[in-house]
Protein backbone atom coordinates (compact mmCIF):
# COMPACT_ATOMS: atom_id res chain seq x y z
CA UNK A 1 0.00 0.00 0.00
CA UNK A 2 1.11 3.65 -0.76
CA UNK A 3 0.04 4.81 2.63
CA UNK A 4 2.84 2.04 3.98
CA UNK A 5 5.52 4.12 1.76
CA UNK A 6 6.43 7.80 3.15
CA UNK A 7 8.49 8.50 0.43
CA UNK A 8 5.88 7.14 -1.99
CA UNK A 9 3.46 9.24 -0.57
CA UNK A 10 5.36 12.21 -0.76
CA UNK A 11 6.58 11.78 -4.37
CA UNK A 12 2.86 11.32 -5.80
CA UNK A 13 2.32 14.39 -3.35
CA UNK A 14 4.57 16.26 -5.39
CA UNK A 15 3.76 14.67 -8.67
CA UNK A 16 -0.04 16.29 -8.02
CA UNK A 17 0.63 19.77 -7.20
CA UNK A 18 3.17 19.32 -10.46
CA UNK A 19 0.15 18.25 -12.19
CA UNK A 20 -2.49 21.27 -11.28
CA UNK A 21 0.21 23.45 -11.59
CA UNK A 22 1.34 22.70 -15.18
CA UNK A 23 -2.62 22.98 -16.23
CA UNK A 24 -3.24 25.92 -14.37
CA UNK A 25 -0.60 27.33 -16.60
CA UNK A 26 -3.26 26.45 -19.72
CA UNK A 27 -6.12 27.76 -17.43
CA UNK A 28 -7.32 23.84 -16.64
CA UNK A 29 -9.11 22.74 -12.96
CA UNK A 30 -9.40 19.73 -13.20
CA UNK A 31 -11.42 17.07 -11.49
CA UNK A 32 -10.10 14.13 -9.66
CA UNK A 33 -9.84 11.78 -12.28
CA UNK A 34 -8.00 14.30 -14.96
CA UNK A 35 -5.83 14.68 -11.68
CA UNK A 36 -4.68 10.98 -11.97
CA UNK A 37 -5.52 10.22 -15.89
CA UNK A 38 -3.15 12.97 -17.02
CA UNK A 39 -0.70 12.97 -14.00
CA UNK A 40 2.87 14.37 -14.42
CA UNK A 41 5.65 11.98 -12.79
CA UNK A 42 8.57 14.06 -11.63
CA UNK A 43 11.78 13.34 -13.80
CA UNK A 44 13.83 10.73 -12.93
CA UNK A 45 10.61 8.32 -11.40
CA UNK A 46 11.00 4.93 -12.33
CA UNK A 47 6.98 3.96 -11.63
CA UNK A 48 5.81 0.57 -13.89
CA UNK A 49 2.82 0.48 -13.12
CA UNK A 50 1.69 4.30 -13.11
CA UNK A 51 -0.78 5.26 -9.63
CA UNK A 52 -4.32 4.11 -8.83
CA UNK A 53 -7.18 6.68 -8.59
CA UNK A 54 -7.73 5.41 -4.95
CA UNK A 55 -4.39 7.09 -4.33
CA UNK A 56 -4.56 9.93 -6.14
CA UNK A 57 -8.24 10.67 -4.40
CA UNK A 58 -7.00 10.35 -1.19
CA UNK A 59 -4.03 13.03 -1.13
CA UNK A 60 -6.71 15.34 -2.67
CA UNK A 61 -9.41 14.38 -0.29
CA UNK A 62 -7.18 14.57 2.48
CA UNK A 63 -6.48 18.00 2.64
CA UNK A 64 -2.60 17.87 2.99
CA UNK A 65 -2.10 19.81 0.22
CA UNK A 66 -4.73 22.46 1.18
CA UNK A 67 -1.76 25.17 1.79
CA UNK A 68 -1.45 25.06 -2.76
CA UNK A 69 -4.62 23.91 -3.53
CA UNK A 70 -8.45 24.91 -3.54
CA UNK A 71 -11.70 22.78 -5.15
CA UNK A 72 -14.67 23.90 -6.05
CA UNK A 73 -17.52 22.39 -7.93
CA UNK A 74 -15.30 19.02 -8.13
CA UNK A 75 -12.32 21.11 -9.71
CA UNK A 76 -8.98 21.26 -8.21
CA UNK A 77 -6.69 24.33 -8.97
CA UNK A 78 -4.14 26.46 -7.49
CA UNK A 79 -5.38 28.80 -5.02
CA UNK A 80 -6.95 31.97 -5.72
CA UNK A 81 -7.63 30.32 -9.30
CA UNK A 82 -11.28 29.90 -8.36
CA UNK A 83 -12.63 31.86 -11.56
CA UNK A 84 -11.35 29.29 -13.60
CA UNK A 85 -13.68 26.61 -12.90
CA UNK A 86 -16.60 28.87 -14.61
CA UNK A 87 -14.00 29.70 -17.48
CA UNK A 88 -13.61 25.91 -18.31
CA UNK A 89 -17.44 24.90 -18.48
CA UNK A 90 -17.84 27.96 -20.52
CA UNK A 91 -15.01 26.68 -22.60
CA UNK A 92 -16.50 23.37 -22.86
CA UNK A 93 -19.38 24.09 -24.35
CA UNK A 94 -17.65 26.68 -26.76
CA UNK A 95 -15.21 23.47 -27.56
CA UNK A 96 -18.11 20.87 -28.24
CA UNK A 97 -20.08 23.20 -30.37
CA UNK A 98 -16.92 23.68 -32.40
CA UNK A 99 -16.71 19.86 -32.93
CA UNK A 100 -20.17 19.24 -34.37
CA UNK A 101 -19.42 22.06 -36.72
CA UNK A 102 -16.01 20.43 -37.39
CA UNK A 103 -17.45 17.07 -38.01
CA UNK A 104 -18.27 18.25 -41.12
CA UNK A 105 -16.60 19.74 -42.55
CA UNK A 106 -13.81 16.71 -41.80
CA UNK A 107 -16.52 14.19 -43.17
CA UNK A 108 -15.89 15.85 -46.77
CA UNK A 109 -11.70 16.23 -46.36
CA UNK A 110 -11.74 12.50 -45.38
CA UNK A 111 -12.82 11.92 -49.52
CA UNK A 112 -8.98 13.58 -50.22
CA UNK A 113 -6.81 10.76 -51.40
CA UNK A 114 -4.67 8.74 -49.25
CA UNK A 115 -6.21 9.65 -45.62
CA UNK A 116 -6.11 7.91 -43.44
CA UNK A 117 -7.24 9.06 -40.01
CA UNK A 118 -7.77 12.86 -38.66
CA UNK A 119 -6.87 13.74 -35.00
CA UNK A 120 -8.08 17.02 -33.34
CA UNK A 121 -5.59 17.89 -31.36
CA UNK A 122 -4.88 21.23 -28.62
CA UNK A 123 -6.94 23.31 -26.68
CA UNK A 124 -9.78 21.75 -28.89
CA UNK A 125 -8.78 18.02 -28.05
CA UNK A 126 -8.80 19.53 -24.17
CA UNK A 127 -12.38 20.83 -24.65
CA UNK A 128 -10.21 24.22 -23.88
CA UNK A 129 -11.08 26.23 -27.09
CA UNK A 130 -12.17 29.73 -26.99
CA UNK A 131 -14.85 31.66 -29.50
CA UNK A 132 -11.56 32.75 -31.64
CA UNK A 133 -9.79 29.64 -31.78
CA UNK A 134 -9.08 27.28 -34.73
CA UNK A 135 -8.87 23.33 -35.32
CA UNK A 136 -5.75 21.66 -34.87
CA UNK A 137 -5.72 18.92 -36.46
CA UNK A 138 -3.44 16.00 -37.30
CA UNK A 139 -3.28 14.12 -40.36
CA UNK A 140 -2.29 10.84 -40.83
CA UNK A 141 -1.23 9.74 -44.33
CA UNK A 142 -0.74 6.41 -46.47
CA UNK A 143 2.61 5.83 -46.69
CA UNK A 144 4.62 6.66 -49.44
CA UNK A 145 2.00 9.17 -50.56
CA UNK A 146 1.81 12.25 -47.69
CA UNK A 147 3.00 14.79 -50.51
CA UNK A 148 0.20 14.39 -52.89
CA UNK A 149 -2.40 13.61 -49.80
CA UNK A 150 -1.56 17.09 -48.01
CA UNK A 151 -2.01 18.82 -51.30
CA UNK A 152 -5.07 17.74 -52.03
CA UNK A 153 -6.42 18.22 -47.86
CA UNK A 154 -5.17 21.71 -48.05
CA UNK A 155 -6.94 21.88 -51.35
CA UNK A 156 -10.23 20.76 -50.11
CA UNK A 157 -10.00 22.99 -47.46
CA UNK A 158 -8.94 25.72 -48.96
CA UNK A 159 -12.03 25.35 -51.73
CA UNK A 160 -14.35 24.26 -48.82
CA UNK A 161 -13.42 28.17 -47.14
CA UNK A 162 -12.13 26.21 -43.93
CA UNK A 163 -8.46 26.35 -44.30
CA UNK A 164 -6.48 28.49 -41.58
CA UNK A 165 -3.91 31.02 -43.60
CA UNK A 166 -2.75 34.69 -42.68
CA UNK A 167 -6.00 36.54 -40.52
CA UNK A 168 -8.42 33.75 -41.30
CA UNK A 169 -8.26 31.75 -37.91
CA UNK A 170 -11.50 31.63 -36.13
CA UNK A 171 -12.75 27.59 -36.61
CA UNK A 172 -10.55 27.19 -39.64
CA UNK A 173 -8.60 23.65 -39.90
CA UNK A 174 -4.51 24.42 -39.19
CA UNK A 175 -3.00 21.46 -40.60
CA UNK A 176 0.61 21.69 -38.65
CA UNK A 177 1.42 17.51 -38.67
CA UNK A 178 1.36 15.35 -41.07
CA UNK A 179 2.61 11.98 -40.68
CA UNK A 180 2.63 8.83 -42.81
CA UNK A 181 1.16 5.56 -41.35
CA UNK A 182 4.97 3.94 -41.86
CA UNK A 183 5.91 6.12 -39.40
CA UNK A 184 2.99 7.32 -36.73
CA UNK A 185 5.56 8.53 -34.41
CA UNK A 186 5.75 11.92 -32.89
CA UNK A 187 8.79 13.62 -33.23
CA UNK A 188 8.97 16.21 -30.59
CA UNK A 189 8.63 14.16 -27.19
CA UNK A 190 8.45 16.69 -24.47
CA UNK A 191 6.01 17.49 -21.59
CA UNK A 192 3.74 19.45 -24.14
CA UNK A 193 3.09 16.89 -26.75
CA UNK A 194 3.11 14.11 -24.16
CA UNK A 195 -0.72 16.25 -22.97
CA UNK A 196 -1.33 17.43 -26.83
CA UNK A 197 -1.36 13.57 -27.61
CA UNK A 198 -2.42 11.79 -24.72
CA UNK A 199 -5.36 14.49 -25.03
CA UNK A 200 -5.90 14.34 -29.28
CA UNK A 201 -8.98 11.91 -30.40
CA UNK A 202 -10.08 11.10 -33.93
CA UNK A 203 -13.17 12.48 -35.69
CA UNK A 204 -12.06 10.23 -38.80
CA UNK A 205 -9.98 6.54 -39.21
CA UNK A 206 -9.67 3.94 -41.09
CA UNK A 207 -8.12 0.64 -40.09
CA UNK A 208 -7.58 1.28 -36.41
CA UNK A 209 -5.27 3.91 -36.82
CA UNK A 210 -5.66 5.46 -33.30
CA UNK A 211 -4.85 2.54 -31.83
CA UNK A 212 -1.66 2.13 -33.60
CA UNK A 213 -0.98 5.43 -33.44
CA UNK A 214 -1.26 5.26 -29.84
CA UNK A 215 1.18 1.90 -29.39
CA UNK A 216 4.00 4.26 -31.60
CA UNK A 217 3.95 7.06 -28.90
CA UNK A 218 4.29 4.78 -25.94
CA UNK A 219 6.63 7.32 -24.80
CA UNK A 220 4.30 9.53 -23.40
CA UNK A 221 4.62 7.46 -20.31
CA UNK A 222 7.76 8.20 -19.58
CA UNK A 223 5.78 11.41 -18.83
CA UNK A 224 2.63 10.48 -17.84
CA UNK A 225 2.90 7.55 -15.69
CA UNK A 226 -0.94 6.75 -16.28
CA UNK A 227 -1.04 6.94 -19.78
CA UNK A 228 -3.90 3.82 -21.32
CA UNK A 229 -4.85 3.27 -24.78
CA UNK A 230 -8.43 5.01 -25.62
CA UNK A 231 -11.18 3.60 -28.01
CA UNK A 232 -11.26 5.54 -31.03
CA UNK A 233 -15.56 4.84 -30.58
CA UNK A 234 -16.20 8.18 -29.03
CA UNK A 235 -19.06 10.31 -29.71
CA UNK A 236 -17.37 12.43 -32.17
CA UNK A 237 -15.38 9.58 -34.28
CA UNK A 238 -16.55 9.60 -37.66
CA UNK A 239 -16.45 5.95 -39.59
CA UNK A 240 -15.45 5.47 -43.23
CA UNK A 241 -18.72 5.99 -44.65
CA UNK A 242 -19.29 3.74 -48.53
CA UNK A 243 -19.59 6.84 -50.41
CA UNK A 244 -16.48 9.07 -49.21
CA UNK A 245 -14.52 5.82 -49.78
CA UNK A 246 -15.44 4.98 -53.18
CA UNK A 247 -14.49 9.16 -54.11
CA UNK A 248 -11.44 8.53 -52.13
CA UNK A 249 -10.83 5.55 -53.82
CA UNK A 250 -11.48 6.82 -57.24
CA UNK A 251 -9.08 9.68 -56.15
CA UNK A 252 -6.06 7.53 -54.99
CA UNK A 253 -6.27 5.38 -58.24
CA UNK A 254 -6.14 8.24 -60.24
CA UNK A 255 -2.93 9.93 -58.81
CA UNK A 256 -1.40 7.07 -57.15
CA UNK A 257 1.78 7.72 -59.13
CA UNK A 258 5.68 8.11 -58.23
CA UNK A 259 6.55 10.59 -60.33
CA UNK A 260 3.58 12.53 -59.18
CA UNK A 261 4.72 12.34 -55.33
CA UNK A 262 8.19 13.21 -56.22
CA UNK A 263 7.10 16.17 -58.56
CA UNK A 264 5.49 17.28 -54.91
CA UNK A 265 8.13 16.79 -53.08
CA UNK A 266 10.47 18.39 -55.02
CA UNK A 267 8.29 21.97 -55.47
CA UNK A 268 6.80 21.76 -51.73
CA UNK A 269 10.04 21.33 -50.20
CA UNK A 270 11.62 24.10 -52.13
CA UNK A 271 8.47 26.52 -50.72
CA UNK A 272 8.92 25.42 -47.42
CA UNK A 273 13.38 25.83 -47.17
CA UNK A 274 12.44 29.48 -48.43
CA UNK A 275 9.30 30.59 -46.30
CA UNK A 276 10.89 32.80 -43.76
CA UNK A 277 9.34 31.15 -40.32
CA UNK A 278 11.09 27.99 -41.17
CA UNK A 279 14.51 29.94 -40.48
CA UNK A 280 12.74 30.69 -37.15
CA UNK A 281 15.97 28.97 -34.57
CA UNK A 282 12.73 28.08 -31.95
CA UNK A 283 10.48 27.00 -34.37
CA UNK A 284 9.65 22.92 -35.39
CA UNK A 285 9.41 22.54 -39.53
CA UNK A 286 10.43 19.42 -40.07
CA UNK A 287 9.41 17.86 -44.17
CA UNK A 288 10.32 14.50 -45.54
CA UNK A 289 8.36 10.88 -46.35
CA UNK A 290 7.48 10.48 -42.65
CA UNK A 291 6.43 13.23 -41.68
CA UNK A 292 5.76 17.12 -42.72
CA UNK A 293 5.80 19.60 -39.30
CA UNK A 294 5.07 23.30 -39.55
CA UNK A 295 5.53 24.46 -35.75
CA UNK A 296 6.73 27.94 -36.72
CA UNK A 297 5.95 29.07 -32.81
CA UNK A 298 5.57 26.10 -30.97
CA UNK A 299 3.66 26.93 -27.69
CA UNK A 300 5.79 24.08 -25.61
CA UNK A 301 8.89 26.15 -24.58
CA UNK A 302 6.60 29.10 -23.50
CA UNK A 303 4.29 26.96 -21.37
CA UNK A 304 7.13 25.26 -19.94
CA UNK A 305 8.74 28.36 -18.46
CA UNK A 306 5.44 29.52 -17.47
CA UNK A 307 5.32 26.16 -15.79
CA UNK A 308 8.51 26.49 -14.20
CA UNK A 309 8.06 30.18 -12.42
CA UNK A 310 5.17 28.94 -10.91
CA UNK A 311 6.30 26.09 -9.28
CA UNK A 312 8.73 27.97 -7.80
CA UNK A 313 6.00 30.25 -6.63
CA UNK A 314 5.05 27.16 -4.69
CA UNK A 315 8.57 26.51 -3.61
CA UNK A 316 8.41 23.30 -5.25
Amino acid sequence: MLSNNKNMVEKLKKNILQTVCYYDVLDYPMTIFEVWKYLICEKGDEIEDGYSLKEVAEILTSGELRNFLENKNGFYFLRGREKLVRQRIARNKISVLKIKRMRRWVKIISMAPFVRMILVTGRLAMKNAQPQSDWDVLVVLREKRIWIGRTFVTIFSHILGKRRYNKKVQDRLCFNYFIATDSLEIRNKDLFSANEYFFCFPLFETRNYFQKFQLRNAWIRNYKPNYYLQSSDNLFTQKDGKFFRAVRIFLENLFDHDFLENYLKKVESRKIKDNPKTKNSSGMIDYDDKALIFLPNPHGPEVFEKFKERLEGLGV
